[in-house]
């Protein structure tokens, strides 16, 4: 499920203003304080279901942005298994002219959710090896690392060319949404550092998407230089 290493692929970090067929729920209206989340239906909706974004990089002059369109592509074989399938297609334009497209498409199964990898139109290979399960609800403050991801060159699996551990966490947005990040390592295989990167969701009491920012953090010698992508 390495959207945050295919986003690493073409350099950005992204966030996105989402448009989605399945239900998007708005933000509740009353002072309710809301302490749990579902975070798994929030991980569905973000990585399974059919949805179009469109992602603006903060104080960019060149109008940079980023079309991400998610495709459900039901069952399919992945690594020797069953499991369903969901295409993302990454779509860059400066100025309304097409720079790049990637396209990838990752292999998960339901009841338990459980991430098996992607590919991609690179050639990549990854497999997950899913270290804890996600929670049904989770409460604000809460965390945990829940994937150790291995990034091959091609699907023969020979080459091992990058190595990531993720992590979730859950913080209180306002009184009835909450942010619910996906947080990457650095690549594990490299001597020096080349950055991480959070991607965060703003969703609601019902797991829905409401915004998102996510925060791409490269190493300078004088600091650390972050992409910031926000919704439109």
């Amino acid at each position: 499920m390495k959207v945050l290493a295919l986003i690493a692929v073409v350099a950005l970090g992204l966030s996105a203003c989402t448009t989605m067929n399945n239900d998007v729920i708005t933000p509740n209206k009353s002072n309710q304080i809301v302490t749990q989340y579902p975070v798994e239906t929030a991980l569905l909706n973000i990585y399974t279901k059919a949805r179009t974004d469109t992602l603006i990089q903060a104080n960019d002059n060149q109008n940079t942005v980023l079309e991400i369109k998610v495709v459900p592509k039901g069952k399919m074989t992945f690594n020797n298994q069953q499991a369903q399938g969901a295409e993302t297609a990454y779509t860059i334009k400066s100025d309304g002219i097409i720079d790049q497209q990637l396209i990838s498409i990752n292999y998960y199964t339901l009841n338990p959710v459980k991430f098996y990898g992607f590919t991609n139109n690179l050639g990549e290979y990854s497999v997950a090896n899913q270290t804890s399960d996600m929670p049904k609800m989770a409460t604000i403050g809460d965390s945990s690392e829940f994937i150790t991801e291995s990034v091959y060159s091609d699907s023969s699996q020979d080459k091992l060319i990058s190595k990531y551990t993720q992590s979730w966490s859950l913080k209180r947005a306002t009184n009835d949404t909450a942010w619910f990040c996906i947080n990457a390592s650095e690549n594990l295989l490299l001597n020096d550092a080349n950055g991480t990167m959070s991607e965060c969701y703003n969703i609601n009491a019902k797991g829905g998407l409401l915004s998102t920012k996510v925060v791409d953090s490269s190493p300078l010698e004088d600091g650390v230089k972050r992409i910031i992508y926000n919704s439109l």
